[in-house]
């Protein structure tokens, strides 16, 4: 989501800069820079503080927004988010703005979504009369995979510091035990060939020896990301012999049970199933056609 806010006032200049200080392309994201009559000298007695918050460029400085913003063909800009609210995730960049506003169109008052370890993002809502299930399922149909948190922490209250803000340093520490692969609650068991497969896949992939992992359970919800999913992806092809062409893996990541990757994988054994057959057809034919040929 981006949200319009204007052009650059007369004597001010904005310049977009990527991570590595460099001008982005049009329409791409980066962080506002503002350069003019406004622009501040300094931090007295603060280097350290003035070195953080200024740059200089073709000797005018600039103020570092920390704003993400684009800018379009006509130079409008457009606010994205805060770079201090964006954060890396199995190197995918993740906006948790995004995230959380997601979460406030349901029936919660507030929430803030952090990441824990390296491969969790835990969100924290306030609110009641909603599950993690539903908060799960709402995020689903809204955000891709790897931006649904592993985690929905339901809270009365959100711990606040003396500023009125979420005070991050007393969230409850999340227990990932509770993310079980098995669960007794609506296990599903593998029905056919290709999900006993796919099945054996995941638990080499998770590397878990728990067979109980139902086939409606979501990847991303038992200990999966975007790294695994590719290993499991390799694997795929390897076991079943396709390549990125007939099938690639941007269905399993939007698809991400057991039950669902075993259907995406029949689709490739029906495709190969009807190539074998065309070519035995074809054979067939010019075996025929050869044989009266002979008898001419």
């Amino acid at each position: 989501m981006s949200i319009p806010i204007g052009r650059p006032l007369p004597n001010y200049r904005c310049l977009i800069h990527d991570a590595f200080d460099q001008p982005v392309i049009m329409g791409h994201q980066g962080e506002l820079l503002v350069g003019g009559v406004g622009v501040f000298a300094g931090y007295f007695d603060r280097d350290d503080l003035t070195n953080k918050a200024l740059v200089k460029i073709d000797d005018e400085m600039y103020y570092r927004t920390g704003d993400l913003v684009r800018m379009d063909n006509s130079g409008l800009i457009y606010y994205i988010g805060r770079q201090d609210h964006q954060i890396k995730l199995h190197g995918q960049r993740i906006e948790v703005g995004e995230i959380e506003r997601c979460l406030l169109d349901t029936h919660i008052t507030a929430c803030v979504v952090t990441k824990c370890g390296e491969d969790h993002l835990v969100a924290y809502v306030q609110g009641s009369g909603i599950s993690e299930e539903d908060l799960r399922t709402h995020c689903r149909s809204r955000l891709p995979p790897f931006m649904i948190p592993s985690m929905f922490v339901v809270l009365d209250h959100l711990p606040l510091n003396a500023n009125g803000k979420v005070d991050r340093k007393h969230l409850p520490i999340p227990d990932f035990s509770s993310l079980n692969i098995s669960s007794t609650i609506g296990y599903e068991t593998p029905l056919t060939e290709i999900e006993e497969r796919v099945h054996h896949l995941w638990c080499e992939v998770l590397q878990t020896n728990d067979k109980k992992i139902s086939t409606t359970t979501s990847f991303f919800t038992i200990g999966g990301h975007s790294l695994l999913i590719m290993q499991l992806y390799h694997h795929y092809q390897t076991s079943f012999g396709f390549d990125s062409r007939a099938l690639p893996i941007t269905p399993f990541l939007q698809q991400a049970t057991i039950a669902e990757h075993a259907k995406l994988l029949e689709t490739i054994k029906f495709a190969d199933v009807k190539s074998k057959a065309w070519q035995t057809l074809h054979i067939n034919e010019g075996k025929t056609f050869f044989s009266d040929y002979l008898t001419k």
